[in-house]
């Protein structure tokens, strides 16, 4: 079912009605814990085999939809429910839906990382669906020079001022044009071939791993348990007694008031600039540990979460009739394009690591982190152009 999308000035997009309180609350709950038995069971009848089918997949995303609402509504209104039951089901919770979403996670970092190369490097196909041409084992001396730049990926390399793909950022002309930069080019384009296949190898084999490791958690105890409490939530909810007439807006509005805070003390201000090369220049760091600077912007991701859920319940609106507030979904895709193309530059980056590999890969690798750290910057960038407007809006 479409969800209705309100612009978050027109006043049927505030909660109007009668005060929503703990009744309302249950009745979301049990929506979702619904959800979660109508997926699982999908699930179990399209199969889940090594291919998996369409419908399995679905129905995979199905269960994590349906694991973070109902985690983060025992988040969010924990005052209003057993205390002991919560603190028991929102670490397993957390744990169905953080394993069931890393298969699909490496296959579109996967699929991210080999349509940049693409792109980079002017090619007919993508990289990883081409056979590496000899000649990526060796560049010649300057080229390996440059390659053993871009290889340390901490340590510079020419960075690919790549076209940002969300938000209003101004965007570059790619990688240099003028025929000085022909040698470059070509050396980007004979070692994006490897390093495509080298991403495809270590991506599908954690895919798979990922793929193991899920089908095994669907059929451990572990899961059944979780399973057999989310259908006993499905019509008996543990709220406390006095849930029942208790206002949920304030607690919404703690929500709400913690993303506000997050947010505040985000640098917005440099966000601002298009282009300031404040995620290229921190993220070139030999660390192998995920850069420090991306932490408060995923914070501000699952803080923004949980507000929308929290919206949701409170108007106990199960997620396919949801009114969307178009500024908070503008904001959540592009903090999702954020840890996106966050984590798909420490994947270039660690396999930019891998030993003994060809300097022209190494250079491809190199350009390809500097790219996704450009793409982290867009994404910045098109958080702050949607939040900042909306404050402008509305003061």
């Amino acid at each position: 079912m479409a969800q209705r999308h309100l612009d978050p000035t027109d006043p049927r997009s505030r909660h109007a009605g009668p005060v929503p309180t703990g009744d309302a609350l249950a009745g979301y709950l049990r929506a979702q814990a619904t959800e979660f038995l109508r997926a699982l069971r999908l699930h179990r009848e399209t199969g889940s085999g090594a291919g998996g089918s369409e419908g399995s997949t679905d129905a995979a995303r199905a269960l994590r939809r349906s694991a973070r609402r109902i985690s983060a509504s025992l988040h969010t209104f924990q005052s209003l429910l057993d205390t002991d039951w919560c603190e028991g089901m929102r670490p397993e919770l957390a744990w169905v839906s953080g394993t069931l979403a890393m298969e699909h996670a490496y296959t579109a970092r996967l699929e991210r990382l080999l349509s940049a190369l693409h792109r980079l490097s002017g090619s007919t196909a993508l990289p990883g669906q081409t056979t590496a041409a000899a000649a990526g084992t060796r560049a010649g001396p300057a080229a390996g020079s440059r390659a053993a730049g871009a290889a340390r990926v901490g340590g510079g390399g020419p960075p690919a001022r790549a076209k940002p793909s969300v938000g209003e950022a101004p965007r570059d002309a790619g990688l240099p044009t003028d025929p000085t930069s022909a040698p470059e080019r070509g050396n980007l384009t004979v070692g994006a071939a490897k390093a495509g296949a080298l991403l495809d190898r270590q991506l599908n084999l954690a895919r798979t791993r990922a793929h193991s490791t899920a089908l095994q958690a669907l059929g451990s105890s572990r899961f059944h348990a979780i399973a057999d409490k989310v259908a006993v939530l499905a019509s008996e909810v543990p709220l406390t007694k006095t849930a029942s007439t208790t206002d949920l807006r304030p607690l919404a509005s703690a929500a709400e008031g913690r993303l506000t805070d997050a947010v505040a003390a985000l640098p917005l201000v440099t966000a601002g600039n298009p282009y300031n090369a404040s995620a290229l220049v921190h993220g070139l760091s030999p660390d192998t540990v995920p850069h420090p600077q991306d932490a408060p912007w995923h914070q501000v991701r699952l803080l923004l979460r949980l507000h929308r859920y929290a919206r949701e319940a409170q108007r106990g609106e199960p997620n396919g009739n949801a009114v969307v507030d178009l500024r908070l979904l503008s904001a959540g895709q592009a903090l999702n394009h954020h840890r996106d193309a966050s984590e798909a530059a420490a994947a270039a980056a660690q396999a930019a690591r891998t030993p003994r590999i060809a300097p022209a890969t190494a250079y491809a690798l190199g350009v390809l982190h500097a790219d996704q750290r450009h793409e982290v910057e867009a994404a910045r960038f098109a958080f702050q152009q949607c939040w900042q407007k909306e404050t402008v809006s509305t003061s």
